[in-house]
């Protein structure tokens, strides 16, 4: 059952409403005035309120107004009973807040249609609000849900190095979850290997396989596959993770294997951007072959290895694209060649740490935070 206010000063129009509302099923409130009709609101609890317009004390714009305002009665469908006809009366009351007029006299079967519209209007309000209220429920857990599923990722991921190499990382999501992974870590005491990738996409689709590769890359669970030799990890990823239909995804990915015994580094890469070495004398150099293709897309691609001595002092950077794929403006994106010359310059400059890297990535490109998701590991020797 529908219940309706009425707020009206005349005794015969309160009779008229009233008798003929009850009539039709509504429980009905009066007050006299709209002082008495707004204390009435919060305890009655009114689906619809029809209030006189020219009233003592307080007008029925006024009580419109106050009701408005209210984000408790501001779903309350408000209908003004008045005798104006004015059009500028009406934009009057339509700017105050009324949902719809009712012209006096009173005629009993207009009353009931319009009581009827608004109360189709009222109750269309109040469906999508509950509907309203289960979808912020539904997101307020899946966002709870996410950010425990991101935690998780986070925590597989490798603690800082030092010893022989010094190794720290950063992981950097654009939401809650991301596509992108890193590893490091030593095959024995004489090799280390360490990898960058990055899964197409973003969210939980991206995260899962990322975090499926990392398990497999950790175990070592990759038939016939050679870990010392970064192409046969490339091929034998490939021949894995193929995309499907059911495996829409894609990644790229640096693979290295750091010799501490000869200081030499076996590297190779799947469509990922080069690493950059930089030199104790400041020098940089890129890592990395350019135009292999990620790993996913053919089962005939081909990977091959490079190879370079390393320089006791020398840091080495790899990272997937997110950390330098920032739209400068319409026109212009920074690069890969942005970011080489930025990282060569603080070396120039002296001692980097990895933090210092990030924070002048923020400031000298004016952002809060990547739009892309972005790893980068940093290898001191």
């Amino acid at each position: 059952m529908y219940k309706v206010l009425v707020i009206e000063d005349e005794a015969i129009n309160q009779l008229i409403l009233k008798q003929t509302l009850k009539k039709q099923g509504y429980e009905v409130a009066v007050a006299s005035d709209g002082e008495t009709g707004l204390a009435m609101v919060e305890a009655f609890e009114p689906a619809l309120i029809i209030c006189d317009w020219m009233m003592p004390k307080m007008s029925g714009v006024a009580v419109c107004q106050s009701l408005k305002a209210n984000p408790t009665s501001t779903n309350i469908f408000f209908i003004l009973l008045t005798a104006r006809t004015e059009i500028q009366d009406r934009i009057e009351g339509l700017d105050s807040g009324a949902d719809d007029f009712l012209n006096k006299p009173i005629q009993p079967s207009e009353l009931l249609a319009r009581v009827r519209a608004g109360l189709r209007i009222y109750q269309s309000a109040q469906d999508l609000r509950v509907v309203r209220d289960k979808l912020q429920a539904q997101q307020q857990r899946l966002s709870v849900e996410l950010t425990q599923a991101a935690n998780y990722v986070t925590s597989l991921l490798p603690k800082s190095l030092s010893g022989k190499v010094n190794i720290s990382s950063q992981f950097l999501p654009s939401a809650q979850l991301g596509g992108d992974c890193f590893d490091f870590y030593w095959l024995d005491d004489d090799h280390l290997v360490v990898y960058v990738l990055d899964v197409s996409g973003h969210g939980l689709g991206a995260a899962l396989p990322s975090v499926s590769m990392q398990q497999v890359m950790r175990s070592q669970s990759l038939p016939s596959t050679n870990f010392y030799d970064p192409s046969s990890v490339m091929r034998g990823l490939n021949q894995i993770f193929q995309m499907s239909a059911h495996n829409p995804r894609f990644f790229t990915l640096w693979y290295g294997v750091y010799r501490q015994s000869d200081q030499t580094l076996t590297y190779a890469s799947a469509g990922h951007p080069p690493a950059l070495l930089v030199t104790p004398g400041g020098n940089m150099q890129h890592i990395g072959q350019s135009g292999q293709l990620p790993i996913g897309m053919f089962t005939n691609s081909t990977y091959q290895c490079d190879q370079c001595t390393i320089e006791p002092g020398s840091v080495l950077y790899s990272f997937s694209d997110g950390l330098y794929e920032i739209q400068l403006n319409e026109q212009e994106c920074w690069d890969h060649d942005g970011l080489s010359e930025m990282i060569q310059k603080l070396h120039q400059a002296g001692s980097v740490s990895l933090p210092e890297v990030l924070e002048t990535i923020h400031q000298t490109q004016n952002i809060e935070a990547f739009e892309d998701d972005c790893s980068i590991v940093q290898l001191r020797f």
